[in-house]
């Protein structure tokens, strides 16, 4: 019953391989397959040579429902599982570790609103939560709380994690994040990026919540 699922984020994880958003085993994606079921990457596997039955499932308590190849669930299972019980609309996480994000995110420094693209999908300045060690609680927690409302949270010292309330909506966060660190990061090397307004950041996200997230479907196509 969870092969269609486990088999999307095979692909998920492949098309993240092949944009260059995460590198050999780092990075992890998993999809709420249930109200208080999630299918999520396993720990330790390459990209490349993932396979569906590899993809653990799991409740929002951590106990594992289906483990088909017997390896365990990717070693952030707690963060996936704090923003779940945290966002009830959120239905698919995407955690990167791309580049300029992660540049971003060493450096401390959260992205804010500069471009029209990624203000629409994540409302706003994507935030920085403070560092804890990968795979804590404490990270969880800390991850899930800057989150908030937000579509999409930096990790200190880390990365980046991108939800959806598709898997193609999170997959589309992860890359816009990643476009839009790039763009701050190029835009102050010729002086300082310029943010947008917050009128204008609430205009624009209301208006993709309640139009454009309806009729996009899966193509992201303007």
């Amino acid at each position: 019953m969870f092969e269609v699922s486990c088999q999307q984020l095979v692909l998920a994880g492949q098309s993240l391989l092949a944009k260059g958003l995460v590198a050999g085993t780092w990075g992890n994606l998993s999809l709420r397959v249930a109200e208080d079921q999630v299918a999520i990457t396993p720990s330790g596997r390459e990209y490349g040579s993932l396979k569906s039955e590899d993809v653990v499932i799991v409740d929002l308590n951590g106990q594992v429902i289906f483990q088909a190849s017997g390896r365990t669930a990717s070693s952030e299972m707690p963060l996936h599982l704090a923003i779940y019980q945290a966002r009830p609309d959120i239905m698919a996480i995407v955690h990167t570790h791309s580049v300029h994000a992660s540049a971003c995110a060493v450096a401390h420094k959260p992205i804010p609103p500069v471009i029209e693209d990624i203000v629409q999908l994540a409302g706003g300045e994507i935030p920085l939560a403070p560092y804890a060690l990968p795979g804590t609680q404490e990270l969880a927690a800390q991850a899930a709380a800057t989150l908030g409302s937000k579509q999409a949270v930096l990790l200190a010292n880390h990365g980046a994690v991108c939800c959806g309330t598709t898997l193609a909506e999170a997959m589309t966060a992860a890359e816009l994040v990643e476009k839009a660190a790039q763009i701050y990061l190029y835009a102050n090397l010729l002086g300082g990026a310029k943010a947008l307004s917050d009128e204008d950041v609430n205009i624009m996200h209301e208006f993709y919540v309640s139009h454009y997230r309806k009729r996009r479907g899966d193509t992201g196509n303007d």
